[in-house]
């Protein structure tokens, strides 16, 4: 007979991983876009502009604007195990029909709706494995698995420059569907629903009074640091959606063929995955505010290194990986800050309408992309204006309040590696 620690250990390994391949397909549909984009604009029945196929791009992520906020609320609500399967099986279903689409119209509106489903995949999950995880492994954990993103993202890219040739845009974006027949039954199958949700629903049933997730996070000082998570999370998914959807075609401008731009695009994700796993190992010894507004100060002198430097392979290389290692470590913490701020009660919520919010800057980027190559803005003035958001990020994440004793007792539910009184 398994010990609880072991049935307790299983459980946590299956939700870390059940959560990571959720994000690995969050990052393959969403970062697939910018890879195909080159095919998309010599696509010849559709004839599109780089303006155009930004707006397009920006449709998934104006969808995950509503989806995050949405989702975080009904997993709080209903549990994270039927969120969880709810979404990957509504994006797989979208995803076919964007590789159906026959008109730009069609790829937007399946893209935006299929956004729906992906903006609510990281508050169901972060929620999961801050839940499950023990106490002094919640910050990496959350991070191994927020890691999954960039796996993704690499094998978008990678699978384009192996397979883009031989099976177009519209094979690259079925693989997105694939959560249908391989997530979604296991899913069913083996994926344990979250003990704190479990234990509020039981004390729901004997009578208690249920807060209001939504009301609960925009009261007093805890509302301030909602605002200021949302400020952050809008500049650093500008920046991550700007360049996974644009750094090709940016690069090609600067003189590599597209084979080699995309190369950056896979760098750049390779680089986040690093950042993600250093970040977290950072955030436990100096804090989580220090460590994710350091980090947004690198990723801005680097930027701004990328423009001024000439460019060279070898510094290209580097800078490219160095601003995906930040940009990676930094909104990892930043989404462990967030989730570690609030009750269990509240935390979905909070993690979908600071993300949800953000995702605003996530469409916003692709189209200011679009526009700024449109009017011969190149590299360099390109990763100047989002040098400056970097930085921006870093500012925001500084001022979110320090926790308060409003607040204190959600850093103590969450069991944070950290003791309450050396959180930044």
């Amino acid at each position: 007979m398994k010990s609880p620690t072991a049935t307790t250990l299983r459980s946590t390994y299956l939700v870390v991983a059940f959560s990571f391949f959720a994000v690995l397909f969050e990052g393959y549909d969403l970062i697939v876009y910018g890879a195909a984009v080159p095919a998309l604009l010599a696509y010849p029945n559709w004839a599109l502009t780089a303006a155009q196929a930004g707006a397009i791009g920006a449709a998934a992520l104006f969808g995950m604007v509503f989806g995050a906020p949405a989702s975080g609320w009904l997993a709080d609500i209903y549990g994270r195990r039927k969120l969880y399967i709810g979404l990957l099986t509504f994006f797989s279903l979208m995803m076919i029909l964007v590789s159906l689409a026959q008109t730009p119209t069609q790829l937007g509106l399946f893209r935006f709706l299929a956004g729906l489903g992906f903006g609510g995949i990281p508050p169901t999950v972060i929620a999961l494995v801050i839940e499950f995880a023990p106490a002094r492994r919640k910050v990496l954990l959350n991070s191994i698995m927020l890691s999954g993103f960039g796996v993704g993202a690499i094998l978008a890219g990678s699978m384009s420059i192996l397979l883009l040739g031989h099976f177009g845009f519209r094979g690259m974006f079925a693989f997105g569907a694939l959560p249908l027949v391989t997530l979604v039954p296991l899913a069913v199958w083996l994926l344990p629903e979250s003990p704190e949700f479990l234990r509020k629903s039981a004390e729901h049933a004997l009578g208690h009074v249920r807060s209001n997730p939504l009301r609960s996070i925009f009261r007093g000082q805890v509302g301030i640091a909602t605002g200021l998570f949302a400020g952050a999370n809008f500049f650093a998914f500008l920046m991550v959606f700007g360049l996974n959807t644009w750094l090709p075609l940016l690069m090609q401008s600067a003189g590599y063929a597209l084979g080699d731009a995309l190369k950056f695009l896979v760098l750049l994700n390779v680089g986040t995955l690093v950042g993600g796993m250093f970040g977290a190992g950072l955030a436990d010894r100096f804090g989580m505010r220090l460590v994710a507004s350091g980090v947004f100060v690198i990723t801005s002198i680097s930027l701004v290194l990328l423009a001024i430097i000439p460019a060279t392979t070898l510094s290209n290389v580097l800078l490219v990986f160095v601003i995906g290692a930040t940009l990676g470590g930094g909104q990892a913490v930043l989404w462990s800050y967030v989730a570690a701020f609030y009750t269990p009660e509240s935390r979905a919520t909070a993690v979908g309408v600071s993300s949800g919010i953000g995702r605003l800057g996530a469409a916003i980027g692709p189209a200011v992309g679009g526009l700024l190559i449109n009017t011969g803005v190149g590299l360099a003035g390109n990763v100047t204006m989002l040098s400056v958001i970097a930085l921006l990020t870093a500012v925001t994440i500084f001022f979110v309040p320090r926790m308060l004793s409003s607040s204190s007792t959600s850093i103590a539910s969450s069991t944070i590696i950290l003791p309450v009184q050396s959180l930044p």
